[in-house]
């Protein structure tokens, strides 16, 4: 009699593992997320030239500002840009609940732009004319930089418009890789060289771009989080 018991309380406890070990699957899946590793299949002759030689020092991006294919639960259509700067993220939207991650350097809040806009222009390796409201902010800023490597905008640059009027926040690289996932900016976004140019293959004119306000985003302290898998690395 008593090990009749015991068999049938092992069975029970069996059974409750097999559903607890479920439960986990499921939920690894629901929070799954893929490295997807910088590739440079898609740089030009004259991107290969000008990265060869930055006048900047590698830096070593955090992992979870790295690339990343991600489980996505916003209801934006494929094919657009959703920038997150609580969390210091970009998203391209995939289909299938899928979107690419890229991390990027945002603006202090007081110059983040928020709202929808579209794609209004795209430059490879854009020359610079700060704003008159950049040179009153910071000292000893030159009226023009020309395309480089050494250029605050980097290796791409993508304008943003709403309607036909240039918003004058941009997508861009940037020769301060070192700042990504912080909130440093003039109030563009900025990505590392190769996440720009991997981007800026990816989207056309009119693609549409939702920058979300701040403290509205799904950012990783927020349950509703776009990103798969990051409570628990950030």
């Amino acid at each position: 009699m008593v090990n009749g018991m015991g068999i049938r309380e092992a069975a029970r406890k069996g059974r409750v593992a097999l559903v607890v070990l479920g439960l986990g699957v499921l939920l690894s899946g629901c929070m799954s997320q893929t490295m997807e590793p910088a590739s440079d299949a898609n740089l030009t002759p004259r991107d290969r030239k000008l990265l060869a030689n930055v006048p900047y020092a590698k830096a070593t991006i955090p992992e979870p500002y790295l690339r990343h294919i991600v489980d996505y639960h916003r209801k934006e259509a494929p094919g657009t840009i959703v920038v997150d700067p609580d969390a210091r993220y970009l998203y391209y939207v995939l289909e299938k609940g899928k979107a690419i991650r890229y991390g990027v350097t945002v603006g202090e809040e007081a110059l983040v732009f928020s709202g929808v806009a579209k794609v209004g222009r795209r430059e490879e390796w854009p020359s610079w004319t700060p704003t008159a409201d950049i040179k009153k902010r910071m000292t000893g800023i030159p009226d023009f930089v020309g395309p480089g490597p050494h250029n605050p905008l980097g290796a791409r640059g993508l304008y943003l418009f709403t309607g036909n009027k240039d918003t004058l926040y941009r997508i861009h690289g940037t020769n301060q890789p070192e700042y990504i996932g912080s909130a440093i900016s003039s109030g563009c976004i900025r990505m590392t060289n190769e996440d720009v140019i991997d981007l800026y293959n990816r989207v056309k004119l009119g693609t549409p771009v939702v920058v979300l306000a701040p403290s509205q985003g799904d950012s990783p302290f927020n349950p509703r989080m776009a990103l798969g898998g990051g409570l628990v690395m950030n």
